[in-house]
């Protein structure tokens, strides 16, 4: 006899069901990439994990792959590079029916410059003087920041719209990592780096739209993160490929009153890859951040 209700669709293992789900994670070996790679792993995903160094990723697969209802699977590529990302589809078709989800989070920061001025004088010093200032920068940081979740999404379009078409009532969905620096109004000292993570956030809309348009069935999101421990926030890992930020540097500065940790963005990972309704949105997990700090 049929339960008269839907009771079982509001289990958790229902509503963030990622089980045999097939993922691609771009910078996985570390960070933010690292804890969307343990979400979906440990719940039962197959996660391949992209970086450009081997070793790196051979260490994640071997501390975090072992034991655990998923897989994490090494993908050395560079996601800079056109002929790679090729090379990356090519691999994975030769090995996958669909791709359910694919997470760009690969990213680099920008120099840091001083903003604050007492002049007009002294900002341009500070701002157009200074030899850390220059067009280099931005458009290194643009390079790794922008062009690859264009060219991973278009890459992989096809495997996407296949895990639509092979799962009734679930689509493929793409995950971008921008930043609560792409919202918030100040430059927080990196003018290239935040600009970068603003065109993130509007080509996530621009995507979400244009597949949609026509008449495609995968999503796209971004998740706009504000402070958690990686290599970019702290310039170095660990053995076990996660760094740390102290608690204490954080009072008075968010009103969570600490940086982000790994069960914030998983959970968040997993809310945006299970949420079918969910299309051209970025969502912070900043612990208050753009509430105390003010958007643009």
């Amino acid at each position: 006899m049929s339960s008269p209700n839907n009771n079982d669709a509001f289990k958790l293992s229902e509503l963030f069901n990622v089980k045999d789900k097939v993922v691609v994670v771009s910078g996985g070996g570390s960070g933010i990439g690292l804890m969307a790679t343990q979400a979906f792993a440990v719940n039962g995903a197959k996660v391949y994990i992209i970086g450009r160094t081997k070793e790196k990723l051979d260490k994640v697969a071997e501390i975090y792959g072992k034991d655990i209802p998923g897989q994490i699977i090494p993908l050395q590529g560079d996601i800079s590079k056109k002929d790679s990302i090729a090379a990356m589809v090519k691999e994975i078709e030769s090995k996958e029916k669909c791709v359910c989800i694919l997470v760009n989070n690969a990213g680099v920061s920008s120099n840091t410059l001083q903003t604050e001025a007492k002049s007009a004088e002294e900002m341009k010093a500070n701002l157009f003087d200074n030899s850390d200032s220059n067009i280099e920068d931005w458009t290194d940081t643009y390079k790794t920041n922008v062009p690859q979740c264009f060219f991973m999404t278009m890459g992989f379009l096809p495997l996407l719209q296949k895990s639509t078409e092979h799962q009734h009532g679930y689509s493929g969905c793409v995950i971008n990592v921008c930043s609560i620096s792409g919202i918030v109004k100040t430059a927080q000292h990196h003018f290239a780096y935040n600009a970068s993570k603003a065109a993130v956030i509007h080509l996530t809309k621009m995507l979400a739209f244009e597949i949609g348009n026509n008449g495609l069935k995968v999503r796209v999101n971004s998740i706009a993160p504000g402070v958690f421990p990686s290599e970019m926030t702290q310039g170095e890992s660990g053995e076990n490929q996660k760094s740390e930020l102290p608690k204490e540097d954080f009072e008075g500065k968010v009103f969570a009153q600490r940086p982000g940790n790994d069960r914030d963005m998983g959970n968040a990972m997993l809310f945006c890859a299970t949420n079918t309704y969910l299309n051209g949105v970025a969502i912070p997990v900043d612990g208050g951040y753009i509430l105390q700090h003010g958007s643009a």
